[in-house]
């Protein structure tokens, strides 16, 4: 499964669960749509590190890296490439 489908799925399930039907594109501003609000980036940091081995730096919680489908798929891949993994 790729990394923007792992994200999407994870975002669906944890944040989007009272609404299902609802469709979020992939350059939707998580923060302006209220979808996850600062308790929620604590949960989806932890997931991106979990699911994609990568640790998150405290500078790069930013959300030009972290606010929306796109971004989030791009800073992960961005990450894995360069070999910025955990062990």
């Amino acid at each position: 499964m790729s990394v923007q489908k792992k994200i999407r799925r994870f975002i669906s399930r944890n944040f989007l669960f009272s609404n299902p039907e609802r469709e979020i594109a992939n350059d939707q501003s998580f923060l302006n749509s209220g979808i996850i609000d600062s308790t929620g980036f604590l949960e989806l940091i932890s997931f991106l590190e979990d699911t994609f081995k990568i640790q998150i730096e405290d500078d790069e919680l930013i959300p030009e890296n972290l606010d929306s489908i796109d971004r989030l798929n791009k800073f992960v891949l961005k990450k894995k490439q360069h070999g910025l993994v955990t062990a």
